[in-house]
């Protein structure tokens, strides 16, 4: 397990910053949006399978633990928990299941408190080329548009 947590503490390290370097938006995703729910409400929302599956619709599956395996949307997404900072962050290995073998990005959602609501700052890196508003529409009508209605 621990051979796995560094193997991917160093995929997180190269690949944020070979994207983070380009300034090309085809391949990095950046999107903020504010909740009217508590960072620890939007945490738990995004790692407690019962309530993914609840505001999604969708089966998921998720393991808690750094280095654990999750599986959205009826297994359309995959992935490994790479990082948690507890109601502040999580940072994932993520993978649409059509992609090319092997192929992952990286995901980051940070939660900043913000009055009585949540800033939710998401910045996704690393997908295949030619993917980019495809995956931006789908963190829109498949999370943001969906936890808000879910968290009311």
């Amino acid at each position: 397990m621990a051979r796995l947590y560094i193997l991917m503490a160093s995929l997180v390290v190269r690949m944020s910053s070979i994207c983070f370097a380009q300034s090309d938006k085809s391949i990095t995703i950046h999107q903020e949006i504010d909740f009217n729910a508590s960072p620890q409400q939007l945490y738990e929302a995004l790692l407690v399978a019962k309530q993914f599956t609840e505001f999604s619709g969708r089966p998921a599956e998720i393991n808690r633990e750094v280095g654990g395996a999750f599986s959205l949307f009826k297994g359309h997404i995959i992935g490994r928990n790479v990082e948690f900072v507890l109601n502040q962050r999580i940072v994932q290995a993520w993978r649409v299941v059509t992609w090319p073998e092997g192929a992952y990005s990286i995901v980051r959602f940070e939660l900043k408190p913000q009055g009585s609501g949540t800033r939710r700052v998401l910045d996704h890196i690393g997908f295949p080329e030619g993917l980019h508003d495809h995956l931006a529409q789908g963190w829109e009508e498949n999370y943001w548009s969906l936890l808000k209605k879910y968290l009311h």
